[in-house]
């Protein structure tokens, strides 16, 4: 009963959009941030001087 209301209800839907949604948000944000990670890293060991001591 829970899925052909949340599948046919307007509600439902809704709701089922909101959830697809952030899950797709959630799997964009991880991966640019993964992405600037490491041009970050590549970018910080591509500058690094080593420490005269």
């Amino acid at each position: 009963m829970a899925w052909n209301l949340l599948l046919t209800s307007d509600i439902g839907l809704l709701s089922l959009f909101t959830i697809l949604f952030m899950v797709v948000m959630a799997v964009y944000i991880f991966r640019y941030a993964m992405r600037h990670a490491a041009e970050e890293s590549q970018r910080d060991s591509a500058n690094h001087v080593p420490h005269a001591h």
